[in-house]
């Protein structure tokens, strides 16, 4: 019996054995996703079978994963920053892992240069990122204007309320006088363009990054600091914007997601006085056979027209119209089997702006797919397409802008009908255009057609070895075509421009990543290699004297002139990164790069450049029984020197260019022949690279389990060898200037960023954010014999503010008292610095109030200081136009004799006086302190338990308005947030005649199944 007890257990044992020893054998092929609560992706966490060390992997920079395990295991899911889980499989092959953060640690995953997501806790610099969220309530169509305010360090300046109006982004100031200072925009790993094209006339055109859909945005993140961007070379010394789109959702079925927004946009146009009829000294002139550009006539009260009172026509509210936006959007997200997943988007967005004959059609698609090839090799392939139709209208003070007229035109005068009966325009004075014949002969319109495909494979043959493969372009064609027809006070006989702009930018980077733990000491190590490329043509032909009136054709058009610019551009880099994290206490980063361009000298082609920074987690050493209270410290402090080629192509090099002037009795083309000559502007083939030097020291501590946070950064920069155009040469060389590394430039700079939850208490929470800036750039060199250099309507001067406005000043004595002439008025006393364009601080305050369903949320921001030249008001002080010249009263102007120093006691009239101030800048320099209540939402989230018997996941109801509120006390136009003529250095610093921006209130839609 003994024998047959032994044996049954003999053979139970050897049977569980072998079934154990083929379960183990036995593997399936586990795909997931890991999330964070807010649903966001968790890329880097680790995924390993329990109790093994070997069987494991991590997650993707959409946090999916794929494992092959037996088919009863447990997944042990860890992360930095977040609590670990345990997952029994259970013999399921998809799971999602949601992990919820720790209180004890900064638990933040950011997306940081080349793609890299790294823990924000261990950053060595400085980078603030926005969530898609946050993104979407600015409900703006330029994701740029969406970061106003938001965003420490950073400042956006729109160019004007024109549908794709450009936008201009400058991250800690300026650090090239003439050069390019905007930020380098990075979508998922690849530099896109962002030029400002689309108009061949006056006024701005649209910055590119128009073309992108916000709605696919997952998270926009700002690197600042030289130490953060040194990894991206040239570009990435002003600053880089990294935008991640969206991906899909494994282990899930499709999701589709609705959304559909309608806005009301009304014009905010400028405080227009509307007592006194055109004319001039009282007497009026109706505008027909008595015609002025004046409005200095009677009194509209008592002004009669054939015994009848004078009847009002008040232009910009005949001219504007009540914009539309509407903005429809649909995805589909999800898996295809067990490996991939998938995210698809569409998205039509049609804004009618509040200029009729204004408006910006954009059709985006956006795909993007995540593969796990095999267990090593993961891969993803995206394409956003866009088609964006932008029809624009000349701004500025152009003879063709309608917007000249309609603000300064007289309110006794009836635009309607716009031509007279021999078909000729009609105006109320010469010169002029009438601003309804404008909109019905005058016309500029962008079609373009873009491609961003972007392919990323990575391949991981050990758990401590990644090798990622990144290959993208950027292709963009743009037909614009400006029509103005024959009678045009601006070309008579009419003209035609064609312009067809071509764009291709290809980007490759190799990138070996590895990480390695030994005891208590994590390293990583990063090696790479960037190759890019960048090709643009711009071809236009300008057609004058216009034959057939309706016919756009350049075949209708009596003569043409043709011109074409092209550049071809490359750079090669090599770049380096190590990082070594002592306990997850003492953090060292250390960068290099080497960098090769070729629009500089062949002998300085390849320069060096590199950064080191350090950080130390002091809230490591505290006790325990302060973890409640101190959550999180850290202090950071880099040094890193970063190079800039910041110059276009073929600078290095004195270009021959076309003689289109006259000589004596001869013109070219003359007799069928081209002549040419050399430019004027002599190259320079010793070109080297600019050099910015930056130190920066931070400090970030969080407090009550992470409910009130703050972050603080200064920063020195010193810029170098900058590339200065326009530098004077003696005229007996036969050029008139030249381009020289002359410049140097000192920025400093302040940054606070706080975020709190003052009550988080049942139904009820409130969260707040609030950024603060504050950077002073100073010029500290031009060149050795200049003090100074014009950037365009502001100068470069040494000792001074970056971009200072000079104009004529008012003459004064030794105490600052007017010094009036002989008229009673005072007068200019020469030119001088009248201010600058730099704000004195920026900040921005969001607060988001949430109860229930029900949430509000509200975002005010202030500009304090900065100044920019109203010239609405320089012409419209010689018309009599703004409002402030209502009051007609005779005065006498406060100030003393010129000629005895006596106080001037000469009584003047208004009009002599306004026309006066008209030929002093000084008076049209204006303080654009400002205070907006930007935007202002309330929505709803229809809860789950009402959407339990229908085929909705989810959806939510919101209304948003924009722009509510604005107080500019000094600044005497609708909105001191615009730079009238576009997003380059010589645009800024002046207001004059813009499309103006818009008060709005916009209805949302959202829902899924």
């Amino acid at each position: 019996m003994r024998k047959q007890l032994l044996h049954g257990c003999m053979c139970l044992m050897l049977c569980l054995t072998v079934v154990q020893g083929w379960a183990q054998a036995v593997k399936m092929t586990v795909t997931g996703k890991v999330t964070e609560t807010g649903g966001s992706p968790v890329p880097g966490a680790t995924v390993v079978l329990k109790n093994t060390q070997k069987t494991g992997t991590t997650t993707a920079v959409d946090g999916s994963f794929m494992l092959s395990v037996p088919p009863s295991s447990t997944l042990v899911v860890s992360a930095i920053g977040f609590s670990t889980q345990e997952i029994a499989l259970q013999n399921r092959t998809a799971i999602d892992v949601q992990l919820t953060q720790s209180s004890s640690v900064l638990n933040e995953v950011v997306v940081t240069a080349l793609g890299v997501s790294q823990e924000k806790r261990t950053l060595t610099y400085s980078t603030q990122e926005l969530k898609s969220e946050q993104i979407m309530k600015a409900k703006e169509p330029n994701v740029l204007n969406a970061l106003t305010g938001k965003v420490a360090g950073v400042q956006i300046t729109s160019s004007s309320g024109m549908p794709g109006a450009s936008a201009r982004i400058v991250v800690r100031g300026a650090t090239s006088l003439l050069g390019n200072n905007q930020a380098l925009i990075v979508l998922d790993g690849i530099p896109i363009n962002n030029d400002e094209t689309g108009n061949a006339d006056q006024g701005g055109g649209g910055s590119r990054l128009v073309d992108l859909d916000p709605s696919i945005i997952e998270s926009v993140n700002v690197l600042k600091g030289a130490a953060a961007t040194t990894l991206y070379g040239s570009a990435g010394a002003r600053g880089v914007v990294i935008i991640t789109t969206k991906s899909g959702s494994g282990n899930r079925k499709p999701t589709i997601a609705v959304s559909s927004d309608l806005s009301f946009d009304k014009a905010l146009y400028p405080d227009l006085q509307q007592k006194y009829a055109q004319g001039s000294r009282g007497v009026f002139f109706n505008g027909e056979d008595q015609k002025t550009s004046l409005s200095w006539g009677p009194l509209m009260d008592t002004l009669k027209i054939n015994g009848q009172p004078a009847p009002r026509y008040f232009l910009p509210d005949l001219f504007f119209r009540t914009g539309v936006s509407t903005n429809n959007s649909v995805s589909l997200s999800g898996s295809t089997g067990d490996r991939s997943t998938y995210f698809t988007s569409y998205t039509f967005f049609k804004q009618l702006g509040t200029i009729p004959t204004t408006d910006l059609l954009r059709h985006t698609l956006f795909a993007k797919y995540v593969t796990q090839i095999s267990p090593k090799v993961n891969a993803t392939f995206q394409l956003n397409y866009s088609s964006t139709d932008n029809n624009r209208v000349p701004e500025g003070y152009g003879l063709q802008s309608p917007l000249w007229t309609v603000y300064s035109g007289p309110i006794s005068w009836n635009p309607f009908p716009t031509t007279n009966s021999d078909g000729s325009q009609r105006v109320f004075r010469f010169s002029r255009n009438n601003p309804f014949w404008g909109l019905d002969n005058i016309h500029n319109r962008s079609l373009v057609s873009r491609y961003i495909p972007v392919v990323t494979i990575n391949y991981q043959p050990t758990s401590w070895l990644t090798i990622t493969e990144r290959a993208g372009a950027d292709m963009y064609g743009e037909q614009v075509k400006y029509s103005e027809a024959r009678g045009s006070t601006n070309v008579p006989t009419g003209q035609i421009v064609d312009q067809v702009n071509t764009f291709r930018q290809f980007n490759n980077d190799l990138i070996v990543r590895a990480s390695k733990q030994v005891r208590d000491l994590d390293m990583s190590l990063t090696l790479g290699n960037n190759l890019y490329s960048s090709y643009g043509q711009y071809i236009t032909t300008r057609g004058v004297g216009v034959a057939i009136a309706g016919f756009d054709n350049m075949s209708n058009t009596e003569k043409q002139t043709y011109a074409e610019n092209h550049y071809l551009t490359r750079k090669i880099g090599f770049y380096a990164q190590a990082n070594f994290d002592y306990r997850r206490m003492l953090v060292l980063a250390l960068t290099g790069r080497y960098d090769g361009s070729s629009v500089l000298s062949q002998e300085r082609q390849f320069y060096p450049y590199g950064s080191a920074a350090f950080a130390f987690i002091f809230s490591e050493l505290l006790p325990a029984s302060l973890s409640s209270a101190i959550s999180f410290g850290k202090l950071r402090v880099s040094m890193a020197s970063v190079g800039n080629d910041n110059i276009g192509a073929y600078r290095l090099n004195t270009p021959f260019q076309a003689a289109s002037i006259s000589y004596g009795a001869y013109t070219f083309p003359f007799q069928g022949q081209n002549g040419f000559l050399l430019s004027p502007n002599l190259g320079n083939a010793n070109l080297r690279n600019e050099r910015t030097n930056e130190f920066e020291v931070g400090l970030e501590m969080r407090f009550l389990k992470n409910r009130l946070s703050f972050e603080t950064s200064y920063f020195r920069k010193n810029s170098i060898d900058l590339l200065t155009d326009g530098i004077p040469v003696s005229a007996a060389s036969g050029y008139g200037s030249t381009i020289l590394n002359a410049g140097s430039m000192q920025t400093k700079g302040f940054e606070f960023l706080l975020n709190a939850t003052p009550v988080r208490a049942g139904k009820f929470a409130w969260d707040l954010t609030y950024t603060f800036t504050r950077i002073r750039s100073v010029v500290t060199q031009v060149n050795g014999g200049l003090d100074r250099v014009q950037i365009g309507t502001s100068w470069a001067v040494v000792g001074q503010q970056y971009g200072v406005l000079i104009d004529n000043k008012f003459a004064r004595n030794d105490n600052g008292q007017l010094l009036i002439d002989a008229q009673g008025l005072p007068y200019s006393g020469g030119t001088g610095i009248l201010g600058n364009l730099s704000p004195d601080w920026l900040m921005g305050l969001n607060n988001s109030l949430r109860y229930g369903a029900f949430s509000l949320n509200a975002f005010v921001d202030m500009r304090k200081g900065g100044d920019v030249i109203n010239s609405d008001d320089r012409y419209g002080y010689f018309y009599g136009t703004p409002k402030v010249t209502e009051n007609r009263e005779s005065r006498v102007v406060a100030g003393v004799n010129a000629s005895d120093g006596s106080t001037n006691t000469k009584v003047v009239q208004a009009q002599d006086y306004y026309q006066r101030l008209n030929a002093v800048g000084e008076s049209v320099v204006q303080d654009v302190t400002y205070l907006k209540l930007r935007t202002l939402g309330l929505s709803y989230s229809v809860p789950s338990s009402l959407l339990a018997k229908t085929p909705f996941k989810t959806a939510s109801l919101s209304v948003t308005g924009r722009n509510l509120f604005i107080y500019r006390p000094h600044f005497t136009g609708p909105d001191p947030e615009v730079s009238s003529y576009g997003s380059s250095n010589s645009a800024q610093g002046i207001y004059a005649n813009s499309a103006p921006t818009s008060r709005s209130v916009m209805f949302s839609l959202r829902f899924s199944f």
